[in-house]
C-alpha cells in the first residue's frame, strides 16, 4: 500500500532550529517528527512510502533513504515550486492507482491507520479524515459530522459523514469541537480532481469541492495524542506529554533510555550526578554539567549545558552550548550556537 507524507513545511515559528532543517526533521524525544507518522503508516500496512519535500529536501532525502528496509521502499519527491498540500501530492498522480494514505510530516499523533482504513471501507467514502477533539476550536478548522451522507450536523459526534467545514470559528459559530488532524485516506479519483500545475490545498480547496459535488466523505476522531509542533512551547509540551503517557502510547522509547523526574534521558547522553533535570529531554550524546539545573528544556543531539547553569524552557539545537554560570529562561539556540555568560 502507498503512503504519502507531506513534508514541505519550513517551520518559521521554530527558527533558529529550522534555519538548517525542515520542520519535519525537528527532534521529538530524539527522533525526527516525521518518523512518528511514518511509524503509524507502517503499522497500518504501508510498504511504499513517498515523501513530498520542498524546503531543505536534501536533509529529508538522506533520512528517508534509511527507511528502505524490511521489504519497504521509500523515496522523496522534490517540489520545484510550492504547490500546496494537494498540489504536491497531485505530482504523484500516476502512482496513485488504488486507495492511498496521505499524512502531514510535521505533527506527532497516535494514528490508528488500520482503524481508519476499516472505517473508510465500511462507509463507502471517497475520502476519510482523521480528527482530533479540542476544548477550544477557535484557532483551527472544525468539521461537522452527521450519521448519514445527507443528514444534519450533530456536534456531539466523533465519527460520521462530513457535512460542513468552518475555519477558525467564533464561539457562536462553532458547531463542533473536532478538527482536521492531517491524515487522509483517499481514492484515486479524488486526487484526479486536483488541477494540474496549480497551487491547491486539501482543506481549503479539495475537501470543500468534494462537499459541493456530494461525494461521500467520512471522518473518525483519534484517541491518544495529537500535536502540531509548530512553536517552541508546543515542542516542549509535546515531549512532556509523551513522557508522562509513555505506558499507554505506542511510540517507541530507545532501549536503555531513562525516564526520571518527568524527563527522558537517552542512554548515550551524559548527565552529571550533581545536576538536576526535571521535565526535560536529553537526547543522544547531549551533556549536562555539574550543579546545573534544567526544567522544561530540550537538549537535542550533541548539545551541551556546562557547569552551574540554571535554564528553564530552553531548546538547544544539535551542537549548541550553554556556557558555565548562565542563568536564563525561554531561550532557543540554533545549531552549534553558544550562549555565553555576560
Amino acid at each position: 500500500m502507498l503512503g504519502i507524507i507531506m513534508a514541505g513545511g519550513q517551520g518559521s515559528r521554530l527558527r533558529p532550529i529550522t534555519d538548517v532543517r525542515p520542520k519535519p526533521m525537528v527532534e521529538v524525544l530524539g527522533r525526527p517528527v516525521i518518523d512518528f507518522v511514518k511509524d503509524s503508516m507502517v503499522q497500518g500496512g504501508v510498504d511504499n512510502l513517498i515523501v513530498t519535500t520542498g524546503y531543505r529536501g536534501d536533509m529529508l532525502a538522506a533520512h528517508v533513504e534509511q527507511w528502505n528496509m524490511d521489504g519497504r521502499t521509500a523515496r522523496i519527491n522534490q517540489e520545484a515550486t510550492p504547490m500546496g498540500t494537494a498540489g504536491s501530492v497531485r505530482l504523484l498522480l500516476d502512482e496513485i492507482t488504488e486507495t492511498v494514505i496521505i499524512g502531514s510530516g510535521d505533527s506527532v499523533a497516535s494514528f490508528d491507520v488500520a482503524a481508519l482504513l476499516e472505517a473508510h471501507k465500511r462507509s463507502g467514502a471517497k475520502a476519510t479524515m482523521a480528527l482530533w477533539e479540542v476544548e477550544d476550536p477557535s484557532p483551527f478548522g472544525i468539521v461537522g459530522l452527521s450519521t448519514t451522507n445527507e443528514g444534519d450536523v450533530d456536534g456531539a459526534l466523533r465519527e460520521g459523514y462530513i457535512r460542513r467545514f468552518k475555519e477558525k470559528p467564533t464561539p457562536e459559530e462553532a458547531f463542533s469541537n473536532v478538527i482536521n488532524a492531517g491524515l487522509y485516506i483517499l481514492e484515486p479519483e479524488v486526487m484526479a480532481l486536483v488541477p494540474e500545475g496549480e497551487k491547491y490545498d486539501f482543506s481549503k480547496d479539495l475537501f470543500p469541492r468534494l462537499l459541493e459535488m456530494g461525494w461521500p466523505m467520512y471522518a473518525q476522531a483519534i484517541n491518544g495524542v495529537w500535536f502540531d509542533v509548530g512553536s517552541p512551547s508546543e515542542l516542549i509540551r509535546a515531549q512532556n506529554v509523551l513522557i508522562e503517557r509513555k505506558n499507554e502510547l505506542a511510540f517507541p522509547i530507545p532501549e536503555g533510555a531513562r525516564i526520571e523526574h518527568g524527563s527522558f534521558i537517552d542512554p548515550t547522553a551524559h548527565v552529571h550526578e550533581d545536576a538536576t533535570v526535571e521535565n526535560s529531554v536529553i537526547a543522544q550524546h547531549a551533556v549536562v554539567g555539574a550543579n546545573s539545573v534544567l526544567k522544561h528544556c530540550v537538549l537535542m543531539n550533541g548539545s551541551t549545558v556546562e557547569d552551574d547553569v540554571h535554564l528553564e524552557y530552553g531548546i538547544l539545537s544539535p551542537g549548541a552550548i550553554v556556557s558555565s554560570n548562565v542563568s536564563t529562561s525561554n531561550v532557543i539556540l540554533g545549531d552549534n550556537e553558544r550562549l555565553e555568560n555576560v
